[in-house]
This record gives structure tokens, sequence and C-alpha cells, in this order.
């Protein structure tokens, strides 16, 4: 009697609740191979940098030594010729093919060789775990569970574009991104079905048979006429096979030297503010003057572009050809600090707005003399070594005038100024500040070309000092100024009325005519702009500064090696380069033609011509300032005292004077002591014997003032 089994329902729930069980044990065990595979593809692509554009400027080569440029969309003609070579049967099977594996065991036990017929998911996980050459058992199982568990964890689309971005097709190319573009100097999209045929061709040993080699052509007719596919004629195919020196320069453009020399680095896929077509541009441009007779004594040069207002650099360039074996051509100029001649004039006299003096203050031109450190005396000199008597500040500094600019940095104060630079700018000095002396209004003072444009930033962003950005999106994304505490978040270090007092001077070209003509490099068919030019002794150097409220352009000319140029000056050196630069620049997209902001100024026509201040300034005291700053050396004009009953206050002048409290008179010699009786605003009048006079306004404070 036959006996027969009956499998209940209960039975099948629980066969079906095990098959469950272990699908899922495996689906949890092998998560962790697969997310090892993803890793490792992810750590074998290049390193890429790209500009604003998205355009590349370097591709850095893998820890294999090779380059590889992932696609994110497979080409459909690769994608038909790869299957129809490697695996036809890619869509249905789970990472392995049953059929070849049978094969293969079969063969090892015969021939102890083994057939490499993996699937394309196996080739992949070859290729990560780095077994391409090394055929053995053990690996054979590796490969196999590896493959089931990328399977199990990653879609077949994605596992092909995994393939496509890995497959090494020789000559340090890895993936058909970085083949199409090796190659054949084409996007992957761009390529004929003949182009894509090659690379397949060239699978089986990519280090003799890559595209162009003498056996690819051999193994492109076989898989054409096996494929049935069309294929060029010999004498219609243009393919040559790239230079080292081409090849040097698809992985790596000009731009990347200022960056690298910088040291900017980027451990991932990082996008720059750079325009690297702009930065090339521009370095053409200074190549192309530098070679001419003009510059016949000058070998080097440096560019600067910053976006506005955001402080974004668009474009260093440090050196005309970086890669040229002359003298200097591979160092970065534009971090080099060099004497910045009249440069600094902008900021001496900005600090002397904020202290009361305005650009209708008059300011005697003449020989002055000082006795400097050494013993000797010091007499400052104009540029053209002429003197011209009394004249305004907004004359002086259109005209970059050297001697009245002493006198306004000793009018500013010295130690002010120097705590400008340190502590509201940040500034560091290759030598201490004081060494200096008044010689930062002659040009003495040394900065590199990048610092000192960053800094000049304040002037179109109305007194905000911002950082420099470099990178589009990072963490920290700001440029450190090689001569600079690492600024962070910006600062206000000046008020828009005293920044709109400079911008105004400095925009202005009619009143600069008398030192830099008619005729200039400094005239610019466009209207709102403003810049500074500086000279340093000798002509050792050459600078033009200048920007508009949408971008900033500086330009430093000279010599590595520091010899001087042959009468260089900044209007027709640097000047003739930013002249160029700023005409690329006003036909770029960049410039918005934004106009500069006067809104905080006041005109005054007391002199018979239109001049600028501020509401509410007293005319003709801030006209006189300057002389009386000169004739009563102590107290200055808008000193604050604290009152107390025994307060003193020593009245200083450079001779002796009779000297007058609200008109009355106190004494005469050249020094006094003052006891004001109370609180509040006093006019100190200073009147000599040769009926030359000055006067001055202090506070004299309560203590109900004085905030704590």
């Amino acid at each position: 009697m036959k006996k027969f089994i009956f499998i209940g329902k209960n039975h099948v729930a629980l066969l079906c609740a095990v098959f469950l069980l272990l699908v899922l044990g495996l689906y949890v065990i092998t998560q962790p191979i697969s997310e090892h595979l993803q890793e490792l593809y992810a750590s074998q692509q290049s390193v890429i940098i790209t500009d604003r554009h998205g355009e590349y400027i370097a591709i850095q080569p893998n820890a294999k030594g090779y380059y590889a440029r992932a696609v994110e969309t497979v080409p459909a003609q690769w994608k038909t010729l790869i299957l129809k070579k490697e695996d036809r049967f890619f869509a249905y099977h789970p990472g392995i093919n049953p059929f070849s594996i049978l094969r293969d065991t079969l063969q090892y036990v015969f021939t102890k060789e083994l057939r490499g017929s993996s699937t394309i998911s196996q080739q992949l996980v070859k290729i990560l775990l780095g077994n391409e050459n090394q055929r053995t058992l053990l690996n054979k199982i590796t490969e196999t569970l590896y493959a089931i568990s990328l399977e199990l964890h990653a879609n077949k689309k994605k596992i092909l574009t995994m393939y496509t971005n890995s497959v090494y097709l020789g000559n340090q190319a890895q993936g058909i991104g970085e083949a199409s573009w090796y190659y054949f100097r084409k996007s992957p999209e761009a390529l004929s079905n003949h182009d894509m045929l090659q690379f397949v061709a060239a699978l089986n040993n990519p280090s003799r048979n890559f595209p162009g080699a003498q056996g690819n052509k051999k193994r492109v007719k076989y898989l054409a006429s096996l494929y049935g596919t069309p294929q060029l004629k010999d004498s219609e195919s243009t393919f040559t096979i790239p230079t080292s020196t081409a090849n040097q320069n698809l992985h790596k453009s000009k731009t990347l030297f200022e960056l690298e020399t910088l040291g900017v680095a980027c451990s991932t896929d990082c996008k720059v503010t750079l325009d690297a077509q702009l930065t090339e541009t521009l370095r053409d441009m200074l190549r192309r003057n530098l070679a001419t007779a003009q510059f016949d004594t000058v070998e080097n040069g440096a560019i600067v572009v910053i976006k506005l207002p955001e402080n974004e650099v668009l474009s260093i360039v440090g050196s005309p050809n970086p890669n040229s074996k002359k003298p200097g051509s591979q160092i970065n100029m534009a971090i080099k600090p060099r004497p910045i001649g009249s440069t600094a004039k902008p900021f001496i006299y900005m600090k002397a707005f904020e202290k009361g003096a305005r650009p209708y203050s008059l300011v005697e031109d003449r020989e002055y003399k000082y006795e400097i450190g050494t013993g000797f005396a010091f007499y400052p000199k104009n540029y053209d070594g002429q003197y011209r008597g009394e004249v305004t500040l907004h004359e002086a500094l259109s005209n970059s005038l050297n001697v009245p600019s002493v006198k306004v940095l000793e009018y500013a104060g010295l130690q002010e100024f120097s705590h400008f630079l340190s502590d509201s700018l940040d500034f560091v000095p290759i030598q201490p500040l004081e060494n200096y002396e008044l010689g930062i209004a002659l040009g003495a003072l040394e900065m590199d070309l990048l610092t000192l444009s960053g800094y000049f930033t304040i002037f179109p962003n109305e007194g905000v000092l911002k950082p420099l950005t470099v990178f589009s999106s990072d963490s920290t994304p700001y440029l450190p100024l090689p001569m600079q505490h690492r600024l962070l978040e910006e600062r206000r270090v000046a008020d828009r009325a005293f920044i709109q007092l400079v911008n105004k001077i400095l925009s202005d070209r009619d009143t600069s005519v008398e030192q830099f003509g008619i005729k200039s490099d400094l005239n610019l068919a466009q209207q709102n702009y403003a810049l500074k030019t500086g000279t340093s002794r000798n002509f050792h150097d050459s600078w033009t500064v200048g920007y508009t409220p949408d971008f900033l352009v500086g330009v430093w000319i000279g010599n590595s090696d520091n010899t001087p140029m042959k009468q260089v000056s900044g209007q027709l050196g640097a000047g003739k380069i930013w002249h160029e630069a700023m005409d690329i620049m006003l036909a770029s997209p960049y410039n918005k033609k934004t106009p500069f902001s006067f809104d905080t100024l006041e005109n005054f026509s007391q002199s018979g011509s239109v001049e600028y201040g501020l509401p509410g300034d007293d005319y003709d005291l801030a006209r006189d300032l300057l002389k009386s700053s000169f004739f009563i050396k102590n107290p200055h004009h808008g000193d604050t005292f604290l009152y107390e009953p025994n307060i003193r206050i020593p009245l200083v002048a450079q001779d002796s004077v009779q000297w007058f409290i609200d008109d009355k008179f106190l004494g005469e010699n050249d020094t006094l002591s003052w006891r004001p009786s109370k609180p509040g605003q006093y006019m100190i009048t200073a009147k000599s014997n040769t009926d030359q006079q000055a006067s001055i306004t202090v506070f004299v404070r309560g203590e109900e003032y004085v905030i704590q």
C-alpha cells in the first residue's frame, strides 16, 4: 500500500518564510560588500578641478596613475557594442553566467587554466579589486560573490555606468570619458560608431591595442566584420596618437599654475571661481605686450581680476608663460611682495578725510626737510621734480603728488595709519611698519598684487573689507591673502562717506590731466571707473589698480630679479596692460555698468569751482585744516577731553605765537598750558607775528557724556 506525503498550507508557509529569511539574510550580508565596491569605484575616479563655467582646469591621476573622468550616461553605441562582445545576457543574469562558470570549472579541472569569460559585473569587480592580471580559483570565487552582491544592491544601469567609467583603454586613460578626450579630443557623445569600435577592440590588451596602434586596427576590422558594423577606410581616417605634450596640456591647463602656487588644493572634485578662458586671454595679452619693444627691459608681469561685490577671484595671472624656462617665468609674481609706489595714497587720504580733511582742503606743495634715522636730511620730491605751491587734496591725489601726500600722512598720523593697516586690514608686513616712517607715502611699503587688489576692494565695496572667494562651494571658500591674517568674515573698515570722497577723486580723469595728459592709457570709453597708478623708486615696479562697482583689475610689471626697467612708469607700463585688460572686462558679461554711488557727498562752490565734501562741513575750517594742523602742533582739530577740576591742556605751536580761546587772548609763547573752566566746545586760535594764523576746534566733555 502506497503512502502519499501531502504538504499542507502550514508547510508551504514555513518554506516561504525560510526562503524569505534566506533572501533577506543574503541581502543584509552582501550589503557591506556592495558598499565596499562602490567606495572603491569612487576612489578610483580622478579629482577634477573646474572653473566657474565647468571648464577643466586640472585632472589629477588616481592611485593607479590613470586619468579618469566619469560619464553619467552611457553612450548608446558603446552599450550596443560592449554587450555584443562581453555579455549578451547582461540584462538577465544575477551577476554571473551559470553556463560560463560550468564551462570554466570543467576546463580548470582538465587544464588547470581559467578562461576569461566573465560577465560585465565580474569584470567590474575584477577591476575594482585590482585582480585583472591574477586569474586564480580563489579570485574567481571572490569575484563571483562580489558580483552577486553588487547585483543585489545596484541596478543594471548603474553597473554598466560603473564599468564604462572603469575600463582601462591604454595610455593612462581609464573609462571612455577620459579616452574620448585623450584619443579623439571629443566628448563621448560626439564619438562615431567607428571610434567606439576602437575602444572595444582595445579591451583585451589596452597597453598594446589602444586606438591608433597597429593591433587595434586589425581588431577593429575583425570586430566590424563580426558585428556587421561599418568602419572607415584607412585613407578616410585622420586619427593620430596624441603626443606626451598634448596629453599633459589635456590634464593640466596653465590656469592651474597660479592655484598650485597659492596652495589651493582639492581632495575631491571642486569648482573654483576662476574663469579659465578669461585667465588665458589675459595671459596671452600680457605675453604679447611684454614681447614688444616698449617692454624690452621687462620680463615679468601679473594680473588679478576680482568680481564685485562678491569678491570672487575671476583671474590670477602670475606669469606670462609658466611653461617657459626663462628666469622668473615659473614664479607667481602675483603673490610676491614688491614696493607698491603711489598705490598706497588712496588709503592715506581716506584716513585724512576721517580726521576732518576734505578734497578741497589746501596743502603746501613745496620743499620740506625731514630728519631721518640715518642722521641725514630728507627732502621728498614729486615725480617730475617740480613744486606747485598751494594745492587741494583733490589735485594732489588726482595727480599723485608725493610731497603733499607726505604732509597728508603726517596729518592723518603715522601711528594711526599703521594701526589701520595692522588692525583694520589685518595686514602682515615683511618688516615692522615703524621702519617705513613717512616713506609709506612715497611708495616704500611692500605688498603683493593679490593682497593689494584685495585691499583695494574696500573702495568699490564702499568701506567693507570682504574675504576673497576662490571656491564656488566649500565649507571654507575663502582664499587667504599672502600678507594678511586669515579673514573669515566681512567687516566695515571705513565709513561710506569717506570712501565716496576717494572714489570721486580717483574717478576724475579731468583733474589728473596735468600729470597724466589728455590722451592716456588710463582713459576708457566707459565713465564709471576709478584707478590709481604707482611706480617704485628707480622704476623697479610699475602698478595700476582700477575698478568699477562690478569688478577690479590690478596689474604689476617688473623683473623677478628686481633689476630696474627703463623709464617704465605706472602709467606707461602697467597702465597700458591695465587698459587692455579693462577693455576685455568692459566687453564681458561681468560688466553690468553699475554706477558709483555719491549720495553722501555735497557740492561746495565757495572757491569759484565745484568742489566736493560732506553735508554740514565748515568749509572755511576744513579748507585750512592741514595748514592749521602743522601750525598748531597740539591739540588736534576735533580732539575730545574729559573735564576734571584740575584739567590742563598743553598748547604747542611750531613757533612763538599769540594764543586765543574763543577770541579771548590767553598768552604768547610756542607752548602754553590752558585750563578750561567748564565743559563745552572751544575754538583755539594761534596768531604769529607775520600775520599767519590757524584755528581748530576741541571738545571738553563732562562725565555725563562719557560712555562706560
